[in-house]
């Protein structure tokens, strides 16, 4: 199974690993095209200050974060997991895993990135800032530009699993699955579900999206489920205590789509 994620915009910073090594990252297939990303993000952020900041979306008050990436070369690491934060990691708590859901996470889970196109949560990566919605002013748009690097890595990745996707819309515009993939592929989106007036209203709602999504995610890394197919998965979840409402794709090379219904956070 291969669980795809976000990333998340802040990072944990105090990182005091390893220097950033590209070679030591998984899917080496991603080394050539992450350089020439990290390479222009560097020297933009190192040239020009306010440039960069617009494009890469910055308030004032994270000027900081330019600088921190025009360090980037050298700058220390520490594994993807513990780097990125936010609502879906912190329920998805990967630091109070045991041994055995530790281990899964590290064969299931890979999180996409603007920069380093995906990482497994254990590649060592410093914090930096630099989201999937960027265009660089030579490379474009790296949303498409990782379409091809991805797409020409992530289909043996996957093998001939589940693939459950979690992304956002900026980071599945990134690489979508096709073909007998696709089939295999499972998107969630999380729904509130609220009685206004006796009838039911349902709602996407951002922060429950993300923790729910973070606590299933961990409780198929605790109880070591492992579906074969996205009917499978849902049959899963709802063992798990998750209300879930699968709808298949309506024609071939298109995923299914579960949602999955939640009262409260």
């Amino acid at each position: 199974m291969l669980v795809l994620l976000p990333p998340s915009e802040g990072k944990a910073a105090g990182a005091s690993g390893p220097a950033l090594d590209l070679g030591a990252l998984s899917l080496p297939g991603l080394t050539a095209a992450r350089e020439a990303v990290l390479a222009e993000l560097v020297e933009l952020c190192a040239a020009d200050e306010d440039k960069a900041r617009e494009v890469l979306g910055l308030s004032e008050g994270l000027r900081g974060e330019v600088a921190r990436n025009a360090g980037l070369y050298g700058a220390p690491t520490r594994p993807a997991g513990e780097v990125y934060t936010g609502v879906l990691y912190d329920a998805l708590d990967l630091g109070t895993l045991d041994a055995a859901a530790r281990e899964r996470a590290g064969r299931w889970l890979l999180v996409f990135s603007g920069l380093w196109g995906a990482v497994r949560i254990g590649d060592p990566i410093p914090p930096y800032r630099c989201s999937g919605g960027v265009r660089l002013p030579a490379l474009g748009s790296l949303g498409r530009y990782w379409r091809e690097p991805l797409g020409s890595v992530l289909p043996e990745t996957a093998g001939e699993g589940l693939v459950l996707d979690l992304r956002s819309a900026a980071y599945g515009a990134m690489w979508r699955p096709k073909g007998d993939l696709a089939g295999r592929t499972a998107t969630v989106r999380v729904l509130q579900s609220r009685i206004v007036g006796g009838v039911e209203k349902r709602s996407v709602v951002s922060h429950f999206n993300k923790a729910t999504k973070g606590r299933m995610v961990r409780a198929l890394l605790r109880e070591g489920v492992e579906p074969g197919g996205p009917a499978e998965l849902a049959e899963a979840l709802r063992g798990l205590g998750y209300t879930v409402e699968a709808e298949p794709p309506a024609k071939g090379g298109a995923p299914w789509r579960l949602d999955v219904v939640v009262t409260e956070l």
